[in-house]
């Protein structure tokens, strides 16, 4: 199992050419902790963001400006085996300035070490590729790779998400962005979470330690795992002026449906 999980994620990642032009909006706003869908399994996530007090300038000539925004997306997953998952993010959309804007749509391969939940140490990588409407990023076509690595001690959760961003151009041009969560279980069953989740971005890394526009926020969440529907609350303060002053997201989830045939057995 461990070799089919290299061999996969080494195949995806050897794809993949480097480089990021950086965008002020997103429709995803989440720390990822290495948890996916049972083989088989249909899971619908909602993604949900709104800027009451953002940037009244856009990133790019053209693009959305964050401040009043809503943005968010429809997350389709499907899990393939123990240890990966597909995904379609489809459609993203923004509201803004009263106008409802479709801002293209994403693919996901989520690769993890299978019973994530279970383990006291757990690790994983996930790629995106977007395909971005141009007044949502400048470039056509991006990608994420990000990174999984997480440890439980007790009722905490330490997880980390060193993504790289690119766009296709370069070695040159990565963009270090990295995503950070400490959480606490509140009850033993793990149904009820509080946390703080750190949002960052240094640009490019041949920029690094260069005087750069550098984005920092801070969200506070709260997460309810169980039925008849997964959510998690958060709300986030921006620390410098490159950053949205306050940003709230809200994340639906929930199983939907199951396919036959997808096995479900370790390999």
């Amino acid at each position: 199992m461990i070799r089919n999980f290299i061999v996969a994620a080494s195949l995806t990642v050897a794809t993949s050419t480097v480089a990021f032009s950086a965008s002020a909006q997103t429709d995803e706003i989440q720390v990822y902790n290495a948890q996916i869908a049972e083989p088989g399994v249909i899971n619908l996530t909602v993604h949900n963001n709104y800027t009451p007090d953002g940037l009244k300038t856009s990133a790019f000539p053209g693009g959305v400006v964050p401040n009043h925004s809503w943005n968010g997306v429809p997350e389709w997953a499907l899990g393939l085996t123990p240890w990966w998952e597909a995904g379609l993010y489809m459609p993203l959309y923004t509201l803004s300035d009263g106008k409802f804007e479709l801002d293209g749509f994403k693919l996901r391969s989520l690769f993890v070490i299978p019973h994530a939940a279970e383990r006291s140490f757990f690790y994983g990588v996930n790629f995106e590729f977007s395909f971005n409407t141009r007044h949502w990023d400048q470039d056509k076509y991006t990608q994420e790779i990000r990174p999984i690595v997480g440890w439980r001690v007790s009722r905490w959760d330490f997880i980390v998400n060193p993504i790289l961003d690119n766009s296709w151009k370069g070695l040159s041009r990565l963009d270090f962005a990295p995503e950070s969560r400490i959480d606490y279980n509140i009850t033993s069953n793990k149904i009820w979470q509080i946390g703080v989740e750190e949002y960052d971005d240094f640009g490019r890394l041949q920029d690094f330690g260069e005087s750069v526009a550098r984005t920092h926020q801070i969200f506070g969440v709260v997460d309810f795992n169980g039925q008849p529907i997964n959510v998690e609350f958060g709300a986030g303060v921006g620390l410098n002026r490159y950053t949205d002053g306050v940003v709230l997201k809200l994340i639906l989830s929930k199983d939907i449906g199951s396919i036959r045939g997808i096995r479900r057995a370790d390999d």
